[in-house]
């Protein structure tokens, strides 16, 4: 087995399962088993075959191992027993604990730990070339630490190179040292790159979304936790043909589609990549130029999965990262999704129950249950974040007067000597391209 991690090389691999619940931490939504039922989901997307799992209740994770000694022997018995390949921990491993675990289970066994099975599910999953920068940016930027455990083979392959470098070797560094520091310098010279490739994705993006801003449509961002059923509900708005599986984290690549409100005024649908607990801020940091979509967005609709057990923890994960990307203040409304797998009796206590959200409203994506008073629903919410407005706009900006037509809803218009008087209600957007012909 190589000693370098490769995303889908451990997809037929026996995998087994570690988590840790910290005492401290009682008051969160996710206990440890929803979490490893969570982890073995992520697993099967992998591809892996999960064949048991072990938790252990500490203070602290130990700094070392990241479990007890004792824990230690347990999983190594296991991974002994069940002729496991993996082991996959429900945490974030330092480089540190992860070779510390490598040693002790042996270098038949591979370790690996959330981050590293998110990423191998990303790049399975990333179709677009911005999507495909974006995982291998996140993935460099999780080996760079990584690269004494991980490439320590090619000391091996060096043979005596500090030999070579003199009669004494006094003063040179051994072979590995030299090695890392090249490897090291090829990874960092990698993601400078990449993160110039993504940097030319973000300014195409911007020029999209200023082009996009001027002619006044709204946008509505789809966002929620994976398998929430975001792709599904986009097709059941748009009529579109988006990939929509029952899996986490099936679809990547942002999608945007254009929907007619029943008014008939236009709106843009973008689909983003699906939230997740404990994803770590360098993977949303890297998702950057995707989520800047979600932060140039006029509303933002978060789809629930509400026949979910644990529906309130997944809410609180999406508000979480909303947070982080200073994106909770923006206009919100919870579509609460799957409601074909309720009951007609929770349905109506659901109902109920939502309203503690603000704005929501249940649905069925999969059967088109209150899509139509969905859309209804948004046209409403949008229609409050517009503003009053008076212009004067010259009749040489025809395109503007007719953004204002479009997009918003004219109390009185008249024609003057020097150009279209309107008093009207608009959106933000709109008001902003009209720039210097607005009075008020």
């Amino acid at each position: 087995m190589s000693d370098f991690y490769v995303p889908g090389q451990f997809r037929e691999a026996n995998a087994y399962l570690v988590g840790v619940s910290i005492k401290r931490e009682h008051d969160s939504l996710w206990s440890v088993e929803d979490s490893l039922a969570e982890l073995t989901r992520l697993a099967e997307t992998a591809g892996l075959k999960v064949l048991g799992q072990i938790t252990q209740s500490l203070d602290n994770y130990v700094p070392a191992t990241y479990i007890g000694s004792g824990k230690v022997e347990e999983v190594k018995a296991a991974v002994d027993e069940l002729n496991v390949g993996t082991v996959i921990f429900d945490d974030e491993l330092s480089p540190g604990q992860q070779r510390n675990l490598e040693k002790l289970f042996g270098e038949n066994v591979k370790v690996l730990d959330r981050t590293a099975l998110i990423l191998d599910i990303f790049a399975q999953h990333a179709a677009t070339k911005e999507g495909q920068l974006q995982v291998e940016l996140a993935q460099y930027e999780y080996r760079l630490p990584r690269l004494t455990r991980m490439w320590t083979h090619l000391a091996r392959q060096a043979g005596g190179g500090a030999a070579r470098g003199g009669a004494s070797g006094v003063g040179l560094r051994g072979p590995g040292e030299t090695q890392l520091e090249v490897d090291r310098r090829e990874i960092n010279s990698k993601i400078a790159h990449i993160k110039r490739s993504l940097e030319d994705v973000r300014r195409h993006r911007d020029q999209y979304r200023q082009r996009r801003e001027r002619t006044g449509v709204p946008v509505v961002a789809i966002v929620g936790y994976t398998n929430a059923g975001k792709s599904t509900l986009l097709n059941a708005l748009s009529g579109a043909n988006v990939l929509a599986e029952n899996k986490l984290f099936a679809t990547l690549d942002p999608t945007t589609r254009k929907v007619e409100l029943p008014e008939g005024r236009e709106i843009l649908f973008t689909d983003t990549v699906g939230f997740i607990q404990k994803l770590p801020t360098h993977l949303v940091a890297a998702f950057r130029a995707t989520l800047e979509e979600i932060a140039s967005a006029d509303l933002l609709l978060h789809v629930v999965d509400i026949a979910h057990p644990m529906a309130d923890a997944q809410i609180e994960a999406v508000e979480e990262v909303l947070e982080s990307l200073k994106l909770s203040d923006k206009p919100i409304l919870m579509a609460w999704n799957k409601a074909d797998l309720l009951t007609d009796e929770q349905c109506a206590l659901y109902q109920e129950e939502t309203t503690r959200y603000g704005d929501s409203i249940l649905v069925s994506a999969e059967t088109g249950q209150n899509i139509p008073e969905l859309l209804s629903k948004i046209e409403e919410v949008l229609r409050r974040q517009m503003v009053k407005i008076e212009a004067r706009i010259p009749y040489n900006h025809g395109e503007l007067l007719n953004l204002v037509h479009e997009y918003g809803e004219i109390e009185v218009e008249t024609h003057e000597a020097e150009g279209t008087y309107v008093r009207a209600f608009v959106p933000q957007r709109v008001a902003g391209q009209l720039g210097e012909y607005v009075k008020i």
